[in-house]
């Protein structure tokens, strides 16, 4: 087994959790109260011989790990999602939310462990779209990364945020920092939840707007969920060129519905969340999870007709094998956003 340095979350991290967050190959690791662990290499969960006592056991190991991030978690606050040692994300939950008894969650974050050259040697990417992407990123275009949970999002905005030449300053924006692009100037807001009394809360809207006043040449927000869509779009229409997002989407063509509905938090209607993402995002970058691993299996254009609804126009698809298949409408839009940029594919 090979490691990676990543630090334990606590003291209290038993040595067989301890020996899966420290192999390279391992995302996730996922604890289903005193019924036995699941660890994701790249495959899937696949059950791994590990015995961590009953369920009161596994409960007071959530409540420990918890604390050590400064959280709560007991039956009025029975889940808390949060950031431990650096590379591991915590998220637990007790009864009686989970009435088969305590979950614990824990993803490893391995800092920049992917470029884009690593993921295309790895049958992620196709090697024909490695131009194109770095075109996306050399021409400060406006993309959004999306996919189900687990399809490879960050990890692909990492290796693209590491293409940024090293004079830029990244501003990343994010609900639990998980972004690592391997890049000399990068600063990290994150947010906040508020505490047992209810104070203290820093959402992603507020650290958006607060972004914008720190000179960012890329503003970049680890995952879209909610009313701070307003302010990105607001940031990417006035002259905010190269920003980026991630979006939970199972599919490119529900973009414009999810974006609809984050506008709707907002307070913003259809109309006006399609005038607005069709004039801020030149690109969407779509990832599927399947069995045989996570791929970049979409690239497309977000457009509205005059006076039409917002919608999502296929550039380009891949399957996993052989050649991405060209979409002449949506391949012409986004040469005509790029300049001409990735001519190779046709």
């Amino acid at each position: 087994m090979t490691t990676t340095g990543v630090q334990a979350p606590s003291a209290w991290l038993p040595a067989v959790l301890q020996a899966l967050v420290d192999d390279e190959r391992v995302t996730d690791v996922l604890v289903n109260g005193a019924d036995g662990v699941w660890a994701d290499r790249g495959d899937g969960p696949e059950r791994v011989p590990a015995d961590l006592g009953d369920e009161a056991s596994v409960r007071a190991l959530a409540v420990r790990l918890a604390a050590t991030a400064g959280r709560r978690l007991d039956e009025s606050r029975p889940w808390v999602d949060a950031r431990l040692a650096d590379g591991v994300r915590l998220h637990a939950v007790v009864p009686p939310v989970s009435p088969g008894g305590t979950h614990l969650s824990l993803r490893i974050l391995r800092p920049g462990r992917f470029g884009l050259d690593e993921l295309v040697a790895a049958g992620a990417v196709p090697a024909a779209w490695r131009p194109l992407l770095a075109a996306l990123v050399a021409s400060r275009a406006a993309f959004l990364v999306t996919g189900g949970t687990g399809a490879g999002k960050t990890t692909l905005l990492a290796a693209l945020l590491a293409m940024v030449p090293a004079g830029e300053r990244l501003v990343l924006v994010e609900d639990v920092c998980e972004l690592r692009p391997r890049h000399p100037h990068v600063v990290r807001l994150e947010a906040r939840h508020a505490n047992v009394e209810g104070r203290g809360e820093v959402t992603l809207t507020d650290l958006t707007r607060q972004a914008l006043r720190m000179r960012p040449d890329r503003l970049v927000v680890g995952e879209c969920r909610g009313a701070e869509v307003r302010d990105l779009f607001a940031a990417l229409n006035t002259g905010h060129a190269g920003g980026c997002a991630t979006l939970h989407a199972n599919a490119a063509a529900e973009v414009p519905a999810r974006l609809e509905a984050l506008g709707g938090l907002a307070g913003m209607g259809p109309r006006a969340v399609a005038v607005q993402a069709a004039a801020a995002f030149d690109a969407v970058l779509h990832l599927r999870r399947e069995g045989s691993g996570r791929r970049l299996a979409e690239i497309a254009v977000l457009h509205r007709p005059p006076g039409g609804v917002l919608a999502v126009e296929p550039a380009a698809l891949w399957t996993g094998d052989g050649e991405p298949v060209v979409e002449a409408r949506g391949w012409s839009l986004l040469q005509e956003r790029l300049g001409g940029s990735g001519e190779g594919l046709t």
